[in-house]
C-alpha cells in the first residue's frame, strides 16, 4: 500500500495520477501540466524494479501506472511480462499502461506482442478500450518503423457483424499514442515546455 499511495494515488479526487495518466493530462493548464510531468518523470526514474513488481500484481490502477511509469523510464526488461499479462488479462483500464509502454519501446518484439494480442481479442463492441488501445499503439509503431500491420485489424466486419472496429480513424488512433510517447519524452528530457505547442495542435486537431 505504501507503494500505491507513492506512485499511484497522488492528488485527489479527479486529480489522482492514475486518473490523468488515463488521459487527463491532456487538458491540465500548462502550469500544473509541467508539474504533473517533472513528478512522474522522477518517480519513473525513482521507483524500483521490486515496487514495480508489487504494483504489476496489485488492481487495474496500479497496474496502469506501474506500465507507464516502466514506458516513461523504458525498462525494456519488463517487456515479456507486459505482453504476457496484456494477452491472458489485460484487466480493462489497465490494458492503457500496457499498450502505452510497448509502443513506448518502439520495437519488432513490441509490434509482435501487440499483434498476437489483436489476433487473439478481436474488437467487441461491449468492451472497445482494450483494443482501442492496442490499435492505437500498433498504428503508433507502424509509422515509427515504416510498417503496416494495423491496418488489417480495422478492416470493417463481415455484414451484419458489428465491430469496434467499424468506423475506427486509424490515423486518429495513432496520433492518439503518438501525443503520449511525445509527452512521456519529453518528461523524461524535462521539456515539456517545449512540448506544449504540440499539445495545442493536437487538441486543436482531434477534439
Amino acid at each position: 500500500m505504501l507503494a500505491v499511495r507513492r506512485y499511484v494515488t497522488p492528488g485527489s479526487g479527479a486529480a489522482r495520477r492514475y486518473m490523468q495518466l488515463m488521459g487527463g493530462f491532456m487538458m491540465l493548464p500548462d502550469r500544473e501540466l509541467i508539474r504533473f510531468g517533472r513528478s512522474l518523470a522522477r518517480d519513473a526514474r525513482r521507483i524500483s524494479d521490486k515496487d514495480l513488481q508489487r504494483l504489476l500484481a496489485f488492481e487495474w490502477r496500479s497496474r496502469m501506472t506501474a506500465a507507464w511509469l516502466i514506458g516513461l523510464d523504458r525498462r525494456a526488461r519488463f517487456r515479456e511480462q507486459l505482453g504476457r499479462v496484456l494477452l491472458e488479462s489485460p484487466l480493462g483500464h489497465a490494458s492503457h499502461g500496457y499498450c502505452f509502454a510497448l509502443a513506448r519501446f518502439g520495437e519488432e518484439r513490441d509490434v509482435d506482442l501487440l499483434t498476437a494480442y489483436l489476433d487473439r481479442r478481436p474488437p467487441r463492441v461491449d468492451n472497445p478500450h482494450e483494443w482501442g488501445d492496442a490499435i492505437s499503439a500498433l498504428g503508433y509503431l507502424d509509422e515509427l518503423r515504416g510498417t503496416d500491420h494495423a491496418a488489417r485489424f480495422v478492416a470493417r466486419g463481415g455484414a451484419g457483424e458489428e465491430s469496434a472496429a467499424d468506423g475506427t480513424d486509424l490515423a486518429e488512433r495513432s496520433a492518439y499514442m503518438a501525443e503520449r510517447c511525445a509527452f512521456a519524452e519529453s518528461c523524461m528530457t524535462g521539456t515539456v515546455e517545449e512540448w506544449l505547442p504540440r499539445r495545442r495542435l493536437f487538441l486543436d486537431r482531434w477534439s
